[in-house]
């Protein structure tokens, strides 16, 4: 199955987390469309930022349920997203500003 680089990578993560990731470990966050695999992202990040991708870790969260603050005994939920942690070769940085 064939993605183009703009329909794989939703958006940059920035967390405190990732932040330190990125500045310590040159590891990037990304929250990815649910149905990419690690050499989609992988390929799309090097295509869409011109740097070499040794690494990609994925982490699927669950959809958690909320309750309503406004009403009682309702119940929505957050719906589940996939985070890719992308690791760099040492040199290589992406700029986001």
């Amino acid at each position: 199955m064939s993605f183009l680089s703009s329909s794989i990578l939703k958006q940059y993560r920035i967390t405190e987390k990732s932040n330190i990731l990125s500045s310590e470990n040159n590891q990037y966050t990304f929250e990815v469309f649910p149905e990419a695999n690690k050499n989609n992202i992988a390929r799309a990040v090097e295509e869409t930022f011109k740097v070499k991708v040794i690494k990609v870790n994925i982490i699927n969260t669950r959809p958690k349920k909320v309750r309503d603050r406004t009403r009682r005994n309702t119940f929505g939920v957050k719906s589940s997203i996939k985070k890719a942690i992308v690791s760099l070769v040492q040199g290589d940085k992406i700029e986001l500003a």
